[in-house]
């Protein structure tokens, strides 16, 4: 039985997968304010290092 149904096995465990993976990513999802915010705090603390050297 394993044999014949092993496609739709591993269907369905690949959509499952994806389905995780979506819903996380939605659930930790950052507004994009915050992600504006921490990438301009980190390029200031970049140039910030460079220039000390």
């Amino acid at each position: 039985m394993l044999r014949r149904n092993w496609k739709r096995i591993g269907m369905i465990i690949l959509i499952v997968a994806c389905i995780f993976n979506v819903m996380g990513k939605l659930i930790h999802k950052l507004s994009l304010n915050k992600e504006m915010l921490y990438s301009a705090e980190y390029m200031q603390g970049e140039q910030t290092v460079t220039i000390q050297k």
